[in-house]
């Protein structure tokens, strides 16, 4: 080897090595942020889904990541660029009444999704209940809520923040189990393959009420707060912004994987049965229902497999989706947050996140909840504050005076505005299909 070319790698070598250390040491928000996205709610509704429209919806899985990966990306860089949440941008730049409305609407929603993943865990109970063979499912259906609370909290107020990440990757692993699920079914791949490409529409108010669900629980309002959030305390500015990037890139693709998987395993089984089911289909009444429903079609190493994944979704969201509730009320109002703070330097951001996770898990523990309504239409919800949200950032992200040089590329604004419309038409047509429902007939 010449002396140029020994130098060289030398040269090399330690640049590469360099890189590696600071992805590792930035990655983190991007994929936790989309990957607790893939909660019970989403579970559910990929699972509505496949189970009530085959594979007809795989391709819009395509559009949406494109749409995730580009918003997630926005409020990272604004993040990094400004040093500040969304919550404190939007109260600088729109005032406090307008802050107010919107949080408001914001907070009311995560309760709702809160419930969520509590409900999730409720669901997932019968199905862990029935292999421990607990005599009462009753009792030990509370006490998972219960316990899965406590974990919660405890995990998020006693732990410093490198040790919750660790623990949040752990929770994205987990999701594999779906990946493994889904292959274990049999699906046929070259139907798969194809309805992943080719769009299959349809005019019915029950499919565009799915779309918007699906697009509402893929990109969740709540996600945009969190990640900005995640990216200001984890201190990462311009400079290494390009692997928060990457970050970010990652952790959209990889979540959308698992939903079309989830979305796979449904329609291989629930949905290609009730096509032959006659008089006796198979209902998903509760997300719980998925994984009894796949044992009898796939085996119960799949179900098991499916209610693994499901009760990791709902502790893994209910630590993280109250956390970002949390941290844009303070952030929007000025008071203390973050995990590196002990609760007696943040009394309001650990009481108010208490409050979240009380409040869901009652509101699942009390006789005759409608856990089915608050999951599915909490995630509807999403889809009608989503455009809220996205607007706000996109007039931040626009902001010369704010961002410099770090402003939206044409494409990006492009990509944002569609889905902004998009959103808001199809919501707009729900809306109307539901006040004069023979329209939607």
């Amino acid at each position: 080897m010449s002396t140029e070319s020994a130098a060289a790698t030398r040269l090399v070598r330690p640049n590469v090595f360099r890189s590696v250390v600071m992805f590792l040491s930035i990655v983190g928000p991007g994929i936790i942020t989309a990957n607790a996205d893939n909660d019970v709610g989403g579970i559910l509704t990929y699972s509505q889904a496949g189970a009530q429209f085959g594979y007809s919806m795989l391709w819009l899985l395509v559009p949406i990541t494109i749409a995730l990966v580009v918003v997630q990306e926005m409020c990272a860089r604004m993040g990094a660029v400004t040093g500040k949440g969304l919550a404190d941008l939007i109260r600088e730049n729109f005032g406090v009444k307008v802050t107010f409305w919107c949080l408001l609407l914001f907070v009311l929603g995560d309760i709702g999704n809160t419930a969520t993943e509590f409900a999730g865990v409720a669901s997932s109970a019968p199905i862990f209940g029935g292999y421990l063979h607990v005599p009462n499912l009753e009792a030990f259906k509370i006490a998972l809520v219960a316990g899965a609370a406590i974990f919660v909290f405890m995990t998020v107020t006693r732990g410093s923040a490198k040790m919750i990440e660790r623990v949040f990757f752990f929770f994205c692993f987990v999701y594999v189990a779906y990946v493994i699920s889904a292959f274990a079914v049999h699906p046929d791949w070259h139907d798969v393959l194809h309805q992943s490409i080719v769009p299959h529409i349809q005019a019915s108010k029950a499919y565009i009420i799915m779309v918007i669900a699906v697009i509402g629980t893929t990109i969740s309002p709540w996600m945009q707060f969190y990640i900005q959030a995640a990216v200001v305390e984890k201190g990462i500015r311009e400079g290494d912004y390009g692997y928060s990037r990457l970050d970010v890139v990652t952790g959209g693709i990889w979540t959308d994987v698992i939903a079309y998987f989830i979305i796979v395993s449904c329609a291989a089984t629930i949905y290609i049965h009730n096509l032959h089911a006659g008089a006796h289909p198979i209902v998903v009444n509760d997300v719980g229902d998925v994984a009894v429903a796949l044992a009898p079609l796939a085996g119960k190493f799949a179900a098991l497999l499916f209610a693994l994944g499901l009760l990791n979704a709902a502790v893994f969201t209910a630590s993280i989706l109250p956390l970002s509730t949390a941290f844009y009320v303070c952030e929007a109002f000025g008071f203390e947050r973050g995990v590196n703070h002990r609760f007696r330097e943040a009394p309001v951001f650990y009481t108010f996140y208490l409050a979240l996770i009380a409040i869901g898990a009652g509101t699942v523990i009390i006789p005759g909840a409608p856990l089915l309504g608050i999951i599915f239409y909490s995630q509807v919800l999403n889809g009608v504050l989503l455009p809220i949200v996205l607007v706000l950032m996109l007039l931040l992200i626009n902001n010369k005076r704010l961002m410099g040089r770090w402003t939206n590329s044409p494409l990006f604004n492009v990509i944002a505005w569609a889905t902004v419309v998009i959103v808001g038409v199809l919501t707009l047509v729900s809306t109307v299909q539901i006040i004069f429902p023979a329209l939607g007939s």
